[in-house]
């Protein structure tokens, strides 16, 4: 359990409605991105004031998700343009992101 090591890091440029469970985000994956949300990919999601941030994890037989709420300041989150809609990292890129470095 949480032993994503190997997976891949995709994260979704510009805002997500945080409103959205497994299934909402599990559709943006597949629709939007052509990918299927239960491959060894962590998808990350962050919300428009850049104080949320939501993953989504297929693991074994079924789906995680993981919520941080930023008590103080936004991380940095890339913006979503017309030729990117997603950018790929590696885990210790997404761990940066999570522990909040980019603060202001």
């Amino acid at each position: 359990m949480f032993n994503y090591g190997n997976y891949r890091v995709i994260l979704s440029c510009g805002a997500t409605d945080m409103r959205k469970n497994i299934n909402g985000l599990a559709e943006i994956v597949y629709s939007n991105f052509n990918l299927d949300p239960r491959d060894n990919v962590i998808f990350a999601f962050c919300n428009n004031a850049r104080d949320r941030i939501k993953l989504l994890v297929w693991e074994d037989n079924g789906f995680w998700i993981h919520f941080k709420r930023i008590e103080k300041g936004h991380v940095v989150w890339p913006s979503q343009s017309d030729t990117e809609i997603t950018m790929d990292l590696l885990i210790d890129d997404l761990k940066n992101i999570i522990m909040a470095p980019g603060i202001k």
